[in-house]
């Protein structure tokens, strides 16, 4: 029973078998199943003194040694603390004084950037914690992964050496090794990663998630998506990576091939991509490998022109859209074919099973249920989660997003949500993306509507604005049309950044 509530001895104890591929990094070298759990008891038994919690400054990059790393750690007991080389000095200094980690695991190369090369890390944008001694008068132990390199700390473990160590070899924490690792506070919610989201510089704000989270969202996902041994999964996300190596799967992690060709050299099963960047991949190649059974997108809205361009690419396969927040993994998946239905907001789904949603007097989306995380750091536990979405529900019991909360316009009194529309207006020929934004007037604080569109194959605008009273209401009809080349995007997962376009619209042309 442990395997479904705990994700470490979900993936130790779990159907993979020894001889199995569990890892393909991206250069295509594969790690077996036996490898990873051997490697993830060592780092585990050789991680002494961490107490249930205890954070661990993580900085190793996406691969196999990330997550034997990242799973020992864990295992150990530690809450990986992930560092974010793009923050402001000031910044990452409060979040590691909120969780003054006791452990130190990072690339080699990361230790030389924030130690001997941290004038040049800084020329390049990257502001790095001293990882020698990250929050100023506190002693850590360290860990590193890759060659030895200058700003290593003198008596720092290396991941090679206890990766290459005979079964036995490693340090332990005082107790029998193998019951530490699988059965170390599981089911006790520890803490095992906390993830920041938000928060001042003064007062940070992180995401906590336990092993019991964190094994219940892979344990949703993989009732959503069927996976199982024999099966490829491509992804550089976590969160799906983890229920793949749950169920025995191979996670298939992307190097800097096309993603067809990726995908086709893998023989991969299932992906994940963010519609943007499928977009742009597709538009290059706008044909996916007969192997591919499901396509995952998530973290953003996927325009309808993207979800038909993903339909024509692989007709074999299930495109599927994931909604999740970090504070819940995930809470909906609805099909391409159901979203490209909805001409009335973005179809989500049905809420999982066993996940429970509200809806507030303002129409603010609540959730709540087995993967929700545990809390923000230092704050009460959390019985449900605001998302900071508009959302109803529909007659079937399906979720449908009416937009961001904070995105609502107000013109005339009249409360406008953009997400009610923009997929019908997206869906339009001609027509690859559309949004509505509000420009505030600084006389009267009303706002004028926008519809900022970029535009596809045949585009017409006479014909867009003839459209527009059939699938807008007349209480939220554009003042003004405006043609942009691309939408502005920001963040890793290449997210719309409403603010950038509201500047650029000024000088746009319908």
């Amino acid at each position: 029973m442990a395997g479904k509530t705990d994700i470490v001895a979900g993936i130790l104890d779990g159907p993979g078998r020894p001889g199995a591929v569990a890892m393909v990094d991206g250069r295509g070298r594969t790690l077996t199943y036996g490898e990873l759990r051997r490697r993830v008891r060592a780092v585990a038994g050789a991680m002494t003194g961490l107490r249930p919690g205890d954070g661990v400054l993580f900085a190793v990059r996406p691969g196999p040694d990330a997550v034997t790393s990242a799973l020992g750690a864990v295992a150990a007991g530690g809450m990986l603390v992930l560092a974010d080389p793009g923050l402001a000095p000031e910044v990452a200094a409060a979040r590691l004084a909120l969780t003054r980690p006791r452990w130190v695991v990072a690339d080699a190369l990361v230790y030389a950037l924030s130690g001997p090369l941290r004038r040049l890390a800084r020329r390049r944008g990257l502001h790095l914690p001293h990882l020698r001694e990250p929050v100023p008068g506190s002693a850590v132990n360290h860990l590193y992964a890759g060659p030895w390199l200058p700003g290593v700390p003198r008596g720092a473990l290396s991941l090679r050496a206890l990766e290459r160590a005979p079964n036995g070899a490693a340090p332990t924490s005082g107790c029998d090794r193998d019951a530490d690792v699988t059965g170390k506070a599981a089911g006790s919610g520890q803490p095992a990663v906390v993830a920041f989201t938000s928060g001042t510089t003064a007062s940070p704000r992180g995401v906590v998630h336990t092993r019991n989270s964190l094994a219940a969202g892979s344990a949703l996902f993989r009732a959503a998506v069927p996976l199982g041994e024999g099966d490829v999964v491509h992804t550089d996300q976590l969160m799906l990576g983890l229920p793949a190596l749950m169920a025995g799967a191979t996670w298939s992690l992307p190097g800097s091939r096309p993603l067809a060709d990726e995908l086709a050299a893998r023989r991969a099963t299932h992906a994940f991509c963010v519609p943007v960047r499928l977009d742009r991949a597709l538009r290059a190649n706008p044909a996916l490998p007969a192997t591919l059974r499901c396509l995952l997108l998530g973290t953003a809205p996927s325009p309808p022109a993207v979800l038909r361009r993903a339909r024509a690419a692989a007709p074999h396969a299930d495109i599927l859209s994931v909604y999740a927040m970090t504070e819940a993994l995930p809470i909906a998946v609805a099909s391409a074919e159901q979203k490209l239905t909805c001409r009335d907001g973005d179809l989500l789904g049905p809420p999982l099973p066993g996940v429970s949603v509200r809806i507030g007097e303002d129409g603010e989306l609540f959730v709540s249920g087995p993967q929700l995380a545990r809390g923000y750091l230092g704050e009460t536990p959390l019985r449900e989660v605001a998302t900071g979405d508009l959302a109803r529900l529909d007659a079937h019991g399906r979720l449908v997003l009416l937009g961001r909360k904070k995105d609502m316009i107000l013109r005339d009194g009249v409360n406008i949500y953009p997400g009610l529309y923009e997929p019908a207006v997206a869906a339009l020929p001609g027509v690859a993306e559309a949004a509505i934004i509000g420009v505030p007037d600084p006389g009267t604080g009303d706002e004028e509507v926008v519809l900022a569109l970029v535009a596809d194959e045949g585009f017409d605008a006479a014909a867009v604005r003839r459209a527009l009273p059939d699938i807008v209401d007349a209480g939220a009809l554009p003042d003004r049309l405006a043609l942009v080349e691309a939408f502005p995007r920001g963040g890793r997962n290449g997210k719309l950044d409403r603010a950038r376009l509201r500047e650029v619209i000024g000088g746009a042309r319908p």
